[in-house]
């Protein structure tokens, strides 16, 4: 490369186009199936061809230029528009955001991390930006990795630590919450390692979380749950999947008082809660949207009997081995459909065909859309049967089990219909309801 000057510089650009290449190389390898998924800088990304080079543009710059021309010409293409101005070449820190930007888009976390490493101009650049970030690909040393990054990546609003061995520690979080005080969206699952000083850090530094999934975090309390829920008031998503110390009644009763925009709460396997727990959140939380109670073996009619009365946007509802579910709770259920006759019921089936798809309206029309009673073994048919013919969405039929009855021999006989039947035209759309 004859436009090189010093051996410094030299050594510099050789670096940074090596590390190009491989970035180039990896989206045009990955951008036809790794769809975009417009997770970090689509607001700061130009959006006319005088603000900068277009999507469609630079894919085709990318996946064009190393085969039509020599690597030292793409090189010089991609970060200098083709020229060099009086033979004076711009520090690695003056390469077009927006190209770096479009190359990392297309990439995956790891390489993020990497292209954040190249140089301080690069770093600031994806920081800057960065809204979106996953290190569950992280097998060793993810708690060293988080600490590390979360001074830089402050602009966080979605972190995925998910790990299949425990990794992280209490001071990462605290990292995390120290620094990025945008977050709306953390997974901390199977963080076995955790304490209650991290929800009290996430408590005082991430007031603006959403979505929550602290699932498997058995050291948890209720008492720091309840605490959590006092300063994140906007939380709708709640995963507390195996956590039976902090998913007590006590805690569930905080969720009710604080969270009342709630409408996705996991509880499953939490076997200390109780009728008082569910209840409470039924009165509080009347938006629900999904319940998980599988496992939660204490609960009784009372539990889905206020459900039913109070939460009418529920779709979603897990009562997996709660054997003291009976026929009283079903028949409740039922009662409190929305759709109140079979004529109903067929309009709101076919409107959902019309169109397509079952809209947010329609949607809200039908109910529930998913029951597992799996090994609710007092239940009969006759009081589930009643359940199927009040909630069009429910189905027993192949590929659309919303209904989940294994386990329970007894209710063989129930049947869901599959109200909406592949047609051909001139052929009726729907099949007789059972």
């Amino acid at each position: 490369m004859q436009w090189m000057r010093s051996g410094q510089k030299g050594m510099m650009l050789c670096t940074l186009f090596a590390f190009l290449l491989l970035l180039l190389i990896i989206s045009s390898s990955e951008a036809s199936r790794l769809p975009h998924q417009g997770r970090y800088w689509d607001q700061m990304l130009p959006k006319s061809k005088s603000e900068g080079v277009g999507n469609q543009a630079f894919l085709k710059m990318v996946t064009g230029c190393l085969t039509s021309v020599d690597l030292d010409t793409c090189f010089r293409n991609l970060v200098f528009g083709g020229t060099v101005e009086k033979g004076v070449l711009p520090d690695w820190k003056d390469i077009p955001v927006e190209l770096l930007l479009r190359i990392v888009s297309l990439v995956d976390d790891r390489t993020v991390i990497i292209a954040a490493g190249v140089c301080t101009g690069w770093r600031d650049a994806i920081s800057s930006g960065l809204t979106h970030l996953s290190l569950s690909w992280c097998k060793e040393h993810m708690n060293n990795l988080v600490l590390s990054l979360a001074p830089k990546f402050t602009k966080l609003q979605v972190l995925t630590l998910r790990q299949n061995k425990p990794q992280l520690e209490d001071e990462a979080v605290i990292a995390i919450a120290n620094n990025c005080h945008d977050l709306r969206d953390l997974d901390l699952s199977k963080s076995f390692k955790l304490t209650d000083s991290s929800l009290y850090a996430l408590s005082h530094g991430c007031p603006s979380l959403g979505k929550l999934n602290i699932s498997g975090c058995s050291a948890f309390s209720d008492v720091a749950l309840s605490y959590l829920t006092s300063a994140c008031r906007n939380l709708k998503n709640l995963n507390l999947c195996g956590c039976w110390k902090a998913a007590s009644d006590n805690a569930l009763k905080a969720i009710a008082e604080n969270c009342s925009q709630l409408q996705f709460l996991n509880l499953g396997w939490c076997e200390g809660v109780t009728d008082v727990g569910v209840m409470s959140l039924a009165l509080g939380c009347p938006e629900l949207r999904a319940l998980d109670l599988c496992g939660c073996v204490l609960i009784t009619d009372e539990s889905v009997i206020a459900l039913a009365n109070r939460c009418h946007h529920l779709r979603s509802l897990g009562l997996y081995y709660c054997q003291n579910i009976t026929d009283r709770a079903m028949y409740s259920l039922a009662a409190n459909s929305r759709v109140k006759s079979k004529h109903d019921l067929w309009k709101s089936v076919l409107n959902s065909y019309n169109n397509n798809s079952i809209s947010s309206s329609s949607s809200n029309e039908e109910g529930l859309m998913n029951l597992n009673i799996s090994q609710c073994t007092a239940l009969t048919p006759p009081a589930v049967q009643a359940v199927c013919d009040s909630f069009p969405a429910l189905h027993t039929c192949p590929g659309r089990h919303s209904l989940i009855i294994s386990g329970c021999l007894s209710l063989t006989s129930v049947h869901c219909a599959c109200a909406l039947q592949a047609h051909r035209p001139g052929r009726s759309v729907f099949s007789q309801a059972h």
